[in-house]
């Protein structure tokens, strides 16, 4: 796929996307943010458009250490 920056584009070019493998430069990290917050959707709705792997191996995996909230019962 030539120069197409992220998945959009090589739909938009090719038709389909089978052909598209996003590269993580060096400069790839990760994020702590629990899936499912505002903060890790818009992580990875950046990655998407900047065309980088939409997944890090070290990106939080469980939900260890956070903290919710608790609504009491009616």
């Amino acid at each position: 796929m030539d120069k197409v920056r992220n998945v959009f584009e090589a739909i938009l070019k090719y038709g389909h996307d089978e052909d598209f493998y996003p590269e993580a430069p060096d400069t790839f990290s990760s994020t702590d943010a629990p899936a499912g917050s505002e903060e890790k959707i818009e992580i990875l709705r950046r990655r998407i458009e900047l065309g980088l792997p939409l997944w890090h191996d070290s990106d939080r995996c469980d939900y260890s250490g956070l903290t919710g909230a608790i609504r009491p019962r009616e």
